[in-house]
């Protein structure tokens, strides 16, 4: 603290869906190790991007908008544990899903039941904290 001058940490190359880019960043969480966790709204994607990285890995959705266990619709609130586990409040598919690191898809946790204010369902995600 006490710098007048911030870091650029994560996308800076435009509005996009490159590695390098992103398209409408809505949340972030940074690790212990320093690695920042971008929920890419309009890519429909979660993106790491490890400490003085360049470009961003995806580590959840990215293939599109959509509602399979390998898409997102909207990602918003996001939370990585120790161990690397990754959970998505995913605001269009109303509900909240965990992808595993190195998992190519991730599973529903909560929700997953239609949008709607049942015991089993969300109505639009968007925060997500754990302790």
């Amino acid at each position: 603290l006490g710098e007048k001058n911030g870091t650029l940490v994560a996308g800076g190359n435009g509005k996009g869906d490159e590695l390098s880019q992103l398209n409408e960043p809505h949340y972030i969480f940074v690790d212990r190790q320093q690695n920042v966790y971008v929920s890419d709204y309009l890519n429909h994607r979660v993106m790491k991007w490890n400490k003085g990285a360049t470009e961003g890995i995806v580590v959840a959705g990215g293939q599109g908008q959509g509602s399979a266990l390998t898409q997102l619709n909207l990602p918003q609130g996001i939370f990585v544990d120790t161990m690397g586990t990754l959970y998505v409040a995913d605001f269009g598919n109303n509900h909240v899903m965990r992808w595993t690191q190195g998992a190519k898809q991730g599973t529903v946790i909560v929700g997953g039941n239609g949008q709607g204010a049942g015991a089993n369902q969300l109505n639009y995600p968007c925060g997500l904290s754990f302790d």
